[in-house]
């Protein structure tokens, strides 16, 4: 475990994990409503497994230190409890001070999950140094159906989760092209291997493209924007764009 001091003085604790050899760059994992359990040391652990310098910070701390919850009601009643003792801006704020403890090490990107994922979202456009965010099954993202993100960012979510209406997240879908959206036959939570809701292919499909994402973001070079990238469009530019586009690594949803 680590320290980690926010703006305003507060001083929390994260879970860190370093990769054996050398780095693709830097993923900072956000937790559910549980903590930062096993699961999400778990998960952390396997993103340094593939090459990242991985942290998970306790986000509870500002609230409780130490927060492992299970996944019975009262677990889930008591995760959502402290969500809200502590605020959407604090948790902003925690979250940009690790990203900003780590930009000297790579470029970095957010995977959050549940919680984490709807809090990397919105860190996509609050919290500056990123490259890119991930989430999975965030509740709360399908009703933003109009502010575009300022950096590249991936959703997944499943089919048949309870708490994101499937109709609610096709209309979100068909007004989002800023985002690359995945969608699996499966419901929330779909992604943790310590639940009764994990789905094995669901989340190894999640997984991959994840891994492929955060690879081409963090570890591969920089976009670049041409000066006569307007020009060039409303010209010649048509044809060799739809070319382009059948050989896009931006893969069609697994369902």
């Amino acid at each position: 475990m680590i320290e980690i001091t926010a703006a305003d003085g507060h001083v929390f604790s994260a879970y860190r994990s370093d990769p054996a050899g050398g780095t693709k760059g830097v993923v900072v994992v956000l937790q559910e409503v549980f903590g930062v359990n096993s699961h999400i040391r778990k998960m952390t652990d396997a993103f340094a497994a593939q090459g990242f310098i991985a942290v998970a910070p306790c986000l509870f701390d500002r609230i409780r230190t130490g927060v492992e919850l299970g996944y019975d009601e009262a677990s889930v009643a008591q995760g959502l409890d402290l969500v809200k003792q502590v605020g959407f801006d604090h948790a902003m704020a925690d979250i940009e001070a690790t990203v900003g403890s780590l930009s000297g090490e790579g470029r970095v990107g957010i995977v959050g999950y549940d919680w984490g994922g709807y809090l990397a979202y919105n860190a996509a456009n609050q919290v500056q140094g990123l490259s890119t965010v991930v989430a999975y099954y965030g509740c709360g993202i399908i009703n933003d159906l109009s502010q575009r993100r300022k950096v590249p960012t991936l959703l997944h979510f499943g089919a048949m989760d309870p708490y994101i209406p499937r109709n609610q997240l096709v209309i979100f879908r068909a007004s989002r092209p800023d985002l690359r959206i995945y969608e699996y036959p499966a419901g929330h939570h779909f992604a943790c291997d310590d639940r009764d809701t994990y789905d094995a292919a669901s989340a190894d499909k999640a997984w991959t493209t994840t891994l492929m994402h955060l690879t081409h973001r963090l570890e591969g070079p920089p976009a670049v924007t041409l000066k006569n990238q307007g020009a060039y469009s409303s010209s010649g530019g048509k044809e060799k764009k739809k070319k382009a586009a059948a050989v896009s690594d931006d893969m069609e949803p697994p369902m």
